[in-house]
This record gives C-alpha cells, structure tokens and sequence, in this order.
C-alpha cells in the first residue's frame, strides 16, 4: 500500500478544505458510532478468532461500548472545546488600552495511530474521539498479532470514510517501522515500551510530536485498613480481565506482612465466584499468542525455580496442559525476589506476585526504587496514609480502592511518565493533544506613549520601567 501517497493526499485534503467545522466533526464521530453499534457481533467473532477464546461480553463492554462512550463525550463538548480561549496580556496596562491576547485550537493535520492488539478496537476509536473532535484525519495502523481484528477494522472504515479522512493500513513489523517514519503532523502509539523506543527514533527523523502510552509495572499498595474481600475481589478482576493482557493490569501487591496469607484465602474466593472452571470458559480469556504463553509461564517457573511460593488458583484444579487454547490459570507468586524475571518485566498476563511490606515507607520506597508506572492503586481508609502515598509516587495515574477505573474517566487525562509513556489523551485532553495551540497577540491601535518608548531612542521613559521591572 503507498502509505507517502495516502499521507501526501490527507495532508492535501486538510489544506484544501480548511478546519472542518464543528458538524463535520460532529458527522465524523458519528459515522465512527455507527460503525461499532453495527458491527459489533463482527467485533466479537474477530476478537474472539484472534484469542483463540475471548469474553463476548469482555469485548463488548471494552472493545465496543468503551468505545462509544469516549466518541459521546467528545461529540457532546467539542463546541466548547473549540472556542478560542481569552488570555491576559502582559504588561497587562495593554490590555487596558485595548489588546487582546488568545489562544486558538487548530487541527494539526494528519495523526498517525499505532493501535495494540491487547484492546485493538477500543485502542483505535478512543483516540479517534480527541483526534476527529480537533478536526484532524488519520491514518491507522493496526496490530499484526490479531489480523482478523485488523482486516475488520479496515473494511469498516472504507464503508464509512474516504481515505483522505480515515485510511487503515495493514501489514506485518516492517510495515509499522515504515509507518513511523511517516511525516505526520502527530503519532500516538500504544504498546510496549522497548517498541516505543524505536517508534520513537523514528518519529525523530521528520520531528513527529509523539503521544506514547506504554505500560509497565503498575503495583497496589495494600493498607493496613484495607478490604482484603473488597480489594481481592477488584484486584483480581483487574488481573483476569482479558487474561491480564492490560497495560494498567495490576502488576504486582505490596501488602502488610501480617495480611498476606489473608490477602491468598480472598483473591482465591474471588477467582472461584468468577470462573468456577477455566478450562471450557467462554468468560475466561486466552492468551494471544503462543510465544506470550511461553514468556509468561517462564516467569512462572522462573520464579519457582528461585524459590517463590507459586498458588494456581483453579477451582476445579484442572489440566490447563491438555487444551485447544493458551489459558493459563490466574497465578499468584508469594514473596518474590527482584532477581525473579517477573520482578523485572511486565507480565502481560494472569499471574500476580505478591510481596509483603513492615511499614508504608518500606513500600513506598520498594516503587520509588522502580521506574514510574503507568497506574498505581491503593486500597484503605486511612486518609493520612492515603495521602501519603499519593504525595509521594509519581505514576501516570491513580485508582484508590480499584484497579484501572481512572482510565475510564472522560474528565480525567490519561497518559504516563517517562518509561511508562509521554503526553496524555481523553475528553478536553486529547482534544487539547491532538490540537496546536495557536498563541495570538492583537496590538492596539493607538501608537501610545508606552509602546513608542520601546523603540530607539530610549529615554527616561524606558529606563524607568526597566527599573521597576529589576526589583525582586
């Protein structure tokens, strides 16, 4: 596919027809509504064909409707978002006199999306929301792990766009690593972190601004006046959620020493009340891939083999050896040590280590001795040592008393920091993101005394406010 040529004709269409106006925009978000109420039992079947085994209920509720929701909000606010917004001026006496400052919300022109295969629908449409909202077109690359997902998403944006305004193009690593090197005027790019560091150094040739939204090892912080019923239930939903193939998946428990085997007995109700089997479960999800399944139970060994205590949680204790597809049964791996691999890499699957903690500052210092995560989650009452924690991390984003719900937050920016990832997006967020903020300054008419004594040759005038201005 000529990618330059699809590229070079949405940037000439952007010229041509200007900013759309707030119906096109509006007709555009619409046009993408359409497209995932009406092809939602096809979403499914995709999804469900890419996994192996994947919830149709999982993927309507994240791939479909979480979908929607975004492009509703976006499609309610965007005249709000677009007006220009008043500034003060500085000296702010010029504004007296009558000038004017502004900023103004302008497309950028063509945004690239790099979608992942973990929430390949959902992780191409909720950027869309901000990307259409400003006025922008895209060009879509979707992931190879799921082809069938991809070749979906391309057959339903040709039925529902031009490809001067949305085109998908589909291909294998090389076509990514060509598609990052295009001379967007944006690129948002969802994945992993070593991949974003290519991406990156792709954008760089054509100084693309970059959006990442990457991952790493979001950990819970377990308090002492902690739920364990309550904060396993939602821990270990967030864990077995699409197998935990999430980039805000929890990663890893920090809890009391005196709570851990507390914490064990609930997360094991918890996962026996949601999958009462695993094996034959239609709301139990696989693992993508055959080379992810390998990867993630080598951590699971790993681990053993350095002498943590592993705990399969399997109602039934089923032979997860013997199946059609790549389940693996939600794992917990108690008291792991920082030499174990799954300390050291993101799982991307159902298996959680658990590590107990003396005191708050023990834990809060064990994250801080980390790379800045995606999301952290805290789960307790205790406002003081709430706060304590919020005050002292710096991840991307926060849920106190659940786990990834912050993401599903339309008011609320979401993005990471550093290695979990650059820039943020969501309702006025990702409008703003995905916009350039154009600065305008209109002078007054009147050519007064202040602006004259800026000129040569100074004077009194000049110093004397030169003066004023030195003074601490």
């Amino acid at each position: 596919m000529d990618m330059q040529g699809i590229l070079a004709r949405q940037k000439a269409a952007h010229l041509r027809d200007g900013a759309p106006t707030a119906e096109e925009r509006i007709n555009r978000i619409d046009r993408c509504i359409r497209l995932l109420i009406e092809n939602r039992t096809a979403i499914e079947d995709a999804l469900n064909q890419d996994f192996g085994s994947r919830s149709r209920e999982a993927t309507a509720f994240t791939d479909v409707s979480g979908s929607i929701g975004p492009l509703k909000h976006a499609k309610a606010h965007l005249r709000k978002w677009m007006r220009p917004e008043k500034r003060k001026t500085t000296p702010a006496i010029l504004g007296l006199f009558g000038a004017k400052a502004e900023v103004r919300y302008q497309p950028k022109g063509v945004v690239g999306v790099i979608s992942p295969w973990n929430f390949p629908v959902n992780l191409t449409f909720a950027p869309l929301a901000g990307i259409l909202a400003a006025g922008n077109r895209a060009m879509i690359k979707p992931s190879e792990y799921t082809p069938a997902t991809s070749e979906l998403l391309k057959t339903m944006f040709g039925s529902a766009f031009s490809e001067e305004e949305i085109a998908v193009i589909t291909g294998g690593p090389e076509v990514g690593e060509a598609f990052s090197r295009l001379a967007f005027d944006h690129l948002i790019f969802t994945g992993a972190t070593n991949i974003a560091r290519h991406v990156m150094r792709a954008a760089a040739e054509n100084l693309v601004p970059l959006t990442l939204e990457l991952g790493g090892k979001s950990p819970v912080i377990l308090g002492q006046s902690a739920d364990l019923g309550v904060a396993a239930a939602r821990i270990m939903n967030g864990k077995t959620l699409n197998a935990g193939q999430i980039c805000l998946a929890p990663d890893y428990v920090l809890a009391p020493a005196d709570k851990m085997e507390g914490f064990v007995d609930a997360a094991r109700k918890s996962v026996s009340k949601m999958f009462p089997t695993i094996k034959d479960n239609p709301d139990y999800t696989s693992i993508v891939a055959q080379r992810h399944y390998e990867r993630i139970m080598g951590y699971v060994e790993d681990a053993r083999a350095k002498g943590a205590r592993v705990v399969e949680l399997k109602p039934e204790n089923e032979d997860l050896t013997q199946q059609e597809h790549r389940k693996i049964a939600p794992t917990l791996i108690l008291e792991p040590t920082d030499d174990m691999k799954v300390m050291q890499e993101e799982i991307f699957g159902p298996v959680l280590p658990v590590k107990s903690y003396r005191s708050l500052d023990e834990a809060i210092g064990y994250v801080n001795g980390k790379d800045r995560p995606l999301g952290l989650y805290y789960f307790g009452d205790d406002a003081a040592e709430r706060e304590k924690v919020l005050a002292s991390t710096t991840p991307g984003g926060v849920t106190v008393n659940d786990v990834i719900f912050h993401v599903a937050q339309e008011e609320l920016p979401f993005g990471g920091i550093g290695p979990s990832g650059m820039g943020s997006y969501h309702g006025l967020d990702g409008f703003r993101e995905f916009s350039h903020r154009k600065a305008i300054f209109t002078q007054i008419k009147k050519d007064i005394g202040p602006l004259q004594a800026m000129r040569p040759p100074y004077g009194p005038a000049i110093r004397k406010y030169l003066d004023g201005q030195m003074k601490a």
